[in-house]
């Protein structure tokens, strides 16, 4: 197989005059990172750079593999030669040559250095009986700086090399022409972070919102997130989002902020988060189990293991199981979680690669309220309940079944294009029975005046998924491009029901003040369908990133987008919506300022049909807008360390704006209208990687506006700045088996507005702004044994985590500690 290499980048040219704001927010962002920065290494390999590895023990060309990564050099080996063999562990700083060495140890390989120390090839060692003819090689892999694309999973390393998040295009974060953050499987696993919701709540630009204790309000750049892809392939979320996911199906979490129509379609102008599903990669049994306990007597255990099915290791399988309960600090409140996932990879050939998989989570939630907690009295004055109040009753659960199959046909031809059929399908069970509480008084001294009824609701919505894609590179004018073309096409279909109580009337609940849960249940009829939905989108398109000269790069794509909608049922009069050949640009430019770091812009176009209707019940027109981004990234650490600053600016109409405290008629479902002339715009800034050996960091600044063509505050549920900063630090020396971490998470004061009963008055209910301080500890008992300590908000700060749909609001989480025991063979 012939082996391919990019050519270096450029840097004999120079700087144009700096994009100011841009360019010295970079500049402040990364003075560490630049003064960190290693001097280019010597054609010697002894004069290589060293780099900090901590790779557990593995299949020797996953060790491998993981070595090119961190490195940036080239390792050439034979499958023939890696199968069946297992690398040690090697943990501490060495120069490329030197882990490789370590690596090998007791293979009965060795490593030899060709392209003055830039390559090394893997070949029996002289003392072997036989050495393999070159006829018999069978594939061989490259793993190079160019070609690190590969799983997060035990580089240690909080960025990852490659992303098709935003173009399909294999690209670098730093060729990426858009803001996107990583959050690796390290972070995760250092934060523990439980579920998705708490890694997006760490990651750059991102603002989870509580509409009360099962659902959330996810929002970048003043706009709701809810695209969702799953490997690439698009997915749209459900009344439960797919944010409460558990991670451990997950290596790593992608956030490209920004409108991304281009690969899913209808799409907002906030952002699209990319779920990347764990690999069955494995060629020898390997993996690990956890156990962990916490606050609110929590208590979880893991298992994730991954095998060859067959001798040569051409079928390999991974499964991954975890359970947890545990109650909350609000009270009454009790959850029961599995999760399940399953997948096997085949190698149908040597450029034939089959994916299949499933994976069924269950989440049983009992007590959860639905509604928040008044913020006044009936006299007017603000009421101050206790963190674990709750308006749930003892009958309320909210239950949860999330069900994902999916199938992946890869193969690679001898030009290196590379062609991916994909079936995926998506299926939520949501059933609930909670307590609607209505009347926005309290007496301050009985506590009475609120009324309420049982709502049991339940859906199940499913989407499926079919699609192909070719992508690989091309030869136009004496230069080498990338080109890639798509094919999607996914129906999704929902419907909801409900059973009414019989008296259809709401019942006089007891004081609040001395609520406690016990309630009566009101009889309830038959379950009442209402209106269905049926929705199909296929969309074709196609991008290309053209080298237009060494330092300039131009990424032109576009898609076709057709769109349908029908409703029916319910009741209700049939409504029939339909978006025909809906073109969505894509343009975006990469300029090489120098070795390490490059300008660029970027511009789409944002669409998406609506569901949101207003106080008539009619639905909202289709969103439509501008998005346009210019900004300046740096590439340090030979790729383990990616830092951007990016200025952008989204015009839309028809935007969804909350329309009082209005709902659709017949509904409990907030009614809104299309507002003009809305304009978000602001700048961020991100850091994330590896600063100095054994130190890693992920911090980011977000500050932006978002207004109407009046110039009134939109999207008043969420704020407009955001600091994320997490790091983490292995000892040196004697004191290598402990890592310690910790991090701020910062917002600003919420814009939030409500009535107030007892004036008659709007007044501003949203929460100050606010700090949450977050420490981490890990001791390698052994190579294979680690203890580790997490505690979340450590001050204990008192906070709101959101004003509720119902127009109260809900505590955030006090003081969490969790201890975990994790062993990996």
């Amino acid at each position: 197989m012939p082996l391919h290499t990019l050519p270096p980048r450029h840097s004999a040219f120079r700087r144009p005059a700096p994009l100011r704001r841009s360019a010295l927010a970079l500049a402040s962002l990364l003075a560490l990172a630049v003064h960190a920065q290693q001097p280019a290494p010597a054609s010697a390999a002894a004069a290589a750079p060293t780099v900090v590895l901590d790779l557990p023990a593995a299949p020797l060309d996953q060790a491998l593999n993981a070595l090119a990564q961190r490195s940036g050099v080239q390792v050439v080996f034979a499958s023939s030669l890696a199968a069946g063999r297992t690398a040690p562990a090697v943990r501490g700083s060495f120069t490329p040559q030197r882990a490789l060495e370590q690596l090998l140890a007791g293979t009965g390989l060795a490593a030899r250095i060709a392209d003055g120390g830039k390559t090394f090839v893997v070949e029996p060692a002289p003392a072997a009986p036989a050495r393999a003819p070159a006829a018999s090689l069978g594939e061989v892999k490259v793993t190079a700086q160019t070609e690190r694309e590969g799983p997060t999973e035990g580089s240690g390393s909080y960025t990852t090399p490659i992303t098709r998040t935003a173009t399909g295009l294999t690209l670098s974060p730093r060729d990426t022409p858009q803001s996107i953050s990583v959050v690796t499987r390290e972070r995760m696993d250092e934060q523990a972070m439980a579920t998705v919701a708490d890694a997006l709540r760490n990651t750059a630009g991102v603002s989870v919102n509580a509409l009360d204790r099962g659902r959330n309000n996810l929002s970048v750049r003043g706009f709701t997130v809810s695209k969702f892809q799953f490997d690439g392939v698009p997915v749209d979320t459900g009344n439960i989002g797919i944010e409460t996911a558990n991670t451990v199906l997950y290596d790593r979490v992608d956030v490209l902020r920004g409108a991304t129509g281009l690969l899913t379609g209808t799409g907002d102008a906030s952002a699209t988060i990319n779920l990347v599903r764990k690999r069955a990669a494995s060629k020898v049994f390997t993996g690990s189990a956890a156990v962990q306990v916490g606050s609110w007597g929590q208590r979880s255990g893991t298992v994730d293991l991954s095998t060859p099915l067959n001798a040569d290791a051409s079928v390999r399988a991974r499964l991954v199981a975890h359970a947890n309960e545990q109650d909350a600090f609000i009270d009454w409140e009790h959850t029961r979680n599995t999760t399940l996932y399953g997948t096997v990879e085949a190698d149908l050939g040597l450029q034939t690669r089959l994916n299949v998989g499933l994976s069924e989570q269950r989440d049983r939630r009992d007590g959860l309220t639905w509604v928040g907690m008044p913020y006044w009295f009936s006299d007017g004055t603000r009421t101050h309940w206790d963190r674990s109040k709750s308006i749930a009753t003892h009958w309320n659960f909210w239950n949860t079944t999330e069900q994902t199959a999916f199938a992946t046909l890869q193969h690679r031809f001898d030009n290196r294009w590379v062609v991916n059929a994909v079936l995926d399908y998506h299926r939520q069970e949501e059933e609930s029975k909670l307590l609607w509480n209505t009347g926005n008084t309290v007496h301050p001294v009985t506590g009475l005046g609120q009324t309420g009824r049982p709502y049991h609701y339940l859906t199940l919505p499913t989407q499926r998924t079919v699609g192909m894609t070719a992508t690989g590179p091309f030869t136009l004018l004496g230069r080498t491009h990338e080109a890639t073309f798509g094919l999607t096409h996914s129906r999704s279909d929902s419907a909801w029901s409900n059973r009414a109580v019989l008296s259809g009337q709401s019942q006089a609940m007891p004081s609040l003040i001395t609520w406690d849960g016990n309630f009566p249940e009101q009889a309830m009829g038959e379950r009442i369908w209402g209106q269905g939905t049926h929705t199909t989108q296929t969309g074709v398109y196609g991008a290309a990133r053209l080298q237009v000269a060494d330092p300039l790069k131009l990424i032109l794509g576009g898609r076709a987008t057709y769109w349908r909608r029908d409703l029916a049922g319910g009741g209700v009069p049939e409504v029939h919506l339909r978006e025909s050949g809906v073109f969505t640009p894509y343009a975006g430019l990469v300029f090489d300022l120098n070795e390490h770091t490059s300008a660029y812009a970027s511009y789409t176009d944002v669409f998406k049909p609506q569901t949101q209707r207003d106080r008539s019940g009619n639905y909202l027109d289709p969103l439509k807008g501008k998005n346009y981004e210019l900004g300046v990234k740096g590439e340090f650490m030979d790729g383990q360390l990616n830092a951007s600053a990016a200025l952008f600016q989204v015009r839309q109409d028809n935007f969804a704006v909350r329309d009082g405290d209005f709902f659709v008629p017949g509904t409990t479902t907030a009614a809104y209208y299309a507002a003009k002339g809305v304009t978000a715009k602001g700048y961020e800034m991100e850091i994330a990687g590896r600063i100095a050996p054994g130190w890693n960091l992920s911090a980011s600044w977000t500050h932006y506006s978002a207004r109407d063509a009046a110039r009134a505050d939109v999207a008043l549920d969420h704020p407009r700045k955001l600091l994320r900063l997490f790091s983490s630090y292995t000892l040196p020396g004697a004191w290598n088996k402990l890592t310690l971490g910790g991090g701020v998470n910062w917002q600003s004061t919420l814009l939030t507005t409500a009535v107030n009963p007892g004036t008659g008055l709007r007044e501003r209910v949203g929460q100050p702004a606010y700090a949450l301080v977050n420490l981490m500890a890990r001791y390698a008992i052994s190579e294979q044994l680690a203890l580790q300590l997490n505690v979340s908000n450590a001050l204990d700060k008192k906070y709101y985590s959101s004003a509720s749909v119902s127009g109260g609001y809900l505590w955030g989480e006090p003081r969490r500690v969790t201890a975990a025991l994790n062993y990996k063979f």
